[in-house]
């Protein structure tokens, strides 16, 4: 459970308590989001304490994985420019930047299977090592939402070829 600390002029300063750490094969270099299809080793690891916090998990094809991003060292800036957008800047809440005020990561990945206190997973898009704060089931009448669009990318120019950077899927430039 998160600790508070102190609160100062309105903001409440809290701790989060890691319940697991992210095994990939990322050490140098991660995706910009989750590919399911990816080669590799992808587990979440569970404190042993939290174990039975796993039962019936198992029985959902997906889960998001909370964690903190702990190889962010930049200050963010509320203005910034994604990688694969040619230039095009935009307020670090319409991106999907990890160098925001919290480092929070949020992906969603698809269950392989349970052992122990070991989830085996699809591609994750975080470094090796990468403490876990929490894992909630993906439930799909709750969680997709059919109306969802992708903002400001629909007005960019090619952004059909954009959208398969975005996903991460490999293609003919």
């Amino acid at each position: 459970m998160s600790k508070e600390i102190k609160q100062t002029e309105g903001i409440v300063c809290f701790e989060q308590k890691q319940i697991g750490v992210i095994r990939t094969p990322y050490t140098d270099n991660a995706p910009y989001q989750p590919v399911e299809e990816d080669e590799g080793d992808f587990r979440i690891v569970v404190e042993p304490q939290y174990t039975d916090g796993l039962y019936k998990l198992d029985k959902f094809r997906y889960i998001y994985v909370i964690y903190y991003i702990h190889h962010v060292k930049r200050e963010p800036s509320m203005i910034v420019s994604p990688p694969w957008a040619g230039g095009e800047k935009v307020g670090m809440f319409a991106s999907r930047s990890p160098v925001r005020p919290n480092h929070i990561g949020l992906s969603i990945v698809r269950i392989k299977r349970i052992i122990d206190n070991e989830i085996l997973t699809s591609g994750l898009d975080a470094f090796d090592g990468t403490p876990l704060l929490d894992i909630k089931p993906y439930i799909n009448d709750l969680d997709v939402k059919s109306d969802a669009n992708y903002g400001w990318i629909e007005e960019m120019e090619g952004h059909e070829h954009l959208f398969l950077h975005i996903k991460g899927i490999p293609h003919d430039y």
